[in-house]
């Protein structure tokens, strides 16, 4: 099986687009920074220490301690929707790419976050 090549994209190359399409529609990067610390358990001096190394995707989500409540995210990224995709790679950068999205759409950052929690507890 090949891999997909995002996996071997540096993160920092990717961060400015998630920034770019938060900020057009009126959110901020501490925001963006809040939700994928949010997904990947990293404080922000970890964040900002991957950005800096230009870490790969593959080894960025290696080190990640990954919020559980993330199995909570459902939804539809690039035409697929996030919870059946089965490669676990990719279903992360979908989550990722997911939270981006909702961040950009205008969803409070409550809902973002804190429902998913919720809502992970309740199942």
């Amino acid at each position: 099986m090949t891999r997909h090549r995002i996996y071997t994209t540096s993160f920092a190359s990717v961060y400015p687009h998630y920034l770019a399409k938060a900020q057009k529609k009126g959110r901020t990067k501490a925001e963006v920074d809040e939700v994928i610390r949010w997904l990947t358990g990293f404080s922000q001096g970890e964040l900002e220490r991957h950005l800096a190394d230009r870490t790969d995707f593959e080894t960025l989500f290696a080190q990640a301690r990954f919020n559980p409540a993330r199995a909570a995210i459902k939804g539809v990224v690039c035409g697929v929707r996030v919870e059946t995709i089965e490669e676990p790679l990719m279903r992360e950068l979908r989550y990722m790419d997911k939270l981006i999205d909702e961040l950009a759409k205008g969803k409070a950052m409550e809902k973002i976050l804190r429902a998913r929690e919720a809502a992970f507890a309740e199942t």
